[in-house]
């Protein structure tokens, strides 16, 4: 298969938007979004005061290494998800069903309904403050946080797995990575009005949390019942016979 075709496979156009949601969802989780500001000053080295002052070239440029950071440990999972997945073709119809029920333990998990899985690792070291320990603090929540957003990341590689195929494991991961990285990059450009939206979103978290596990719990239903299998086979036919007017 060429890279088009992997590109615009079915599966991959109906699963993409999904990481990307999920990733979203993630940096909104309460163990995300309270330690936006945090995170923005470290990355910089700023104070709380420079960052109100909209230092946007250095805010953004700390954002984006971080950004980089995270994306390649997450980009590397779904790289090793996706070749587990091609490893286990053979038995792909029953490992889909079965990681869909994980899925949906997920997204109870991430409504609160499972406490125990809503636990955050922290590393007790950080790199230096500043653009210069920036993608290594996005490795660090990459890896420190993994059990707090796993929920979400979970549901992602779920998909990958599914994809059978390291390729598209990576751009499924990708496309969680831009749905996660966006919303920080955002908040760099537009820091004091992102404050603002973060506070209107705190008041509502626990609406935040429903709607985001409802999502992984439909994602599990539809991998379960097969019905996600039938969507791919809709929108391959659908993509096939679509001619772009010249």
């Amino acid at each position: 298969m060429n890279v088009d075709e992997t590109v615009t496979s079915g599966s991959l156009v109906a699963a993409a938007p999904l990481a990307a949601l999920a990733g979203l969802v993630s940096f909104l989780s309460p163990c995300v979004l309270p330690l936006v500001p945090g995170y923005l000053s470290y990355v910089t080295g700023m104070t709380g005061a420079d960052l109100a002052e909209q230092r946007r070239g250095r805010l953004l440029s700390g954002v984006l290494l971080f950004v980089a950071g995270f994306s390649v440990v997450f980009v590397s999972y779904g790289v090793a998800f996706g070749g587990l997945g091609r490893w286990l073709l053979e038995y792909q119809d029953q490992i889909t069903r079965v990681l869909g029920v994980v899925t949906i333990v997920f997204g109870l998990a991430f409504m609160g309904l499972i406490p125990g899985l809503q636990r955050t690792m922290k590393s007790g070291r950080l790199p230096s403050a500043g653009l210069a320990g920036a993608p290594l603090l996005g490795a660090l929540f990459a890896l420190g946080w993994t059990p707090c957003i796993g929920p979400t990341l979970g549901a992602v590689q779920s998909l990958a797995i599914s994809e059978a195929s390291a390729t598209r494991g990576a751009l499924l991961s990708l496309a969680y990575c831009v749905g996660l990285g966006v919303p920080f990059v955002v908040t760099a450009v537009a820091y004091r009005r992102a404050l603002g939206a973060f506070g209107a979103v705190k008041r509502h978290y626990p609406l935040v949390m429903r709607i985001g596990g409802g999502m992984l719990v439909l994602i599990g239903v539809l991998l379960v019942s097969g019905l996600w299998g039938e969507l791919n086979i809709e929108l391959k036919s659908w993509i096939s016979g679509f001619e772009p007017v010249l």
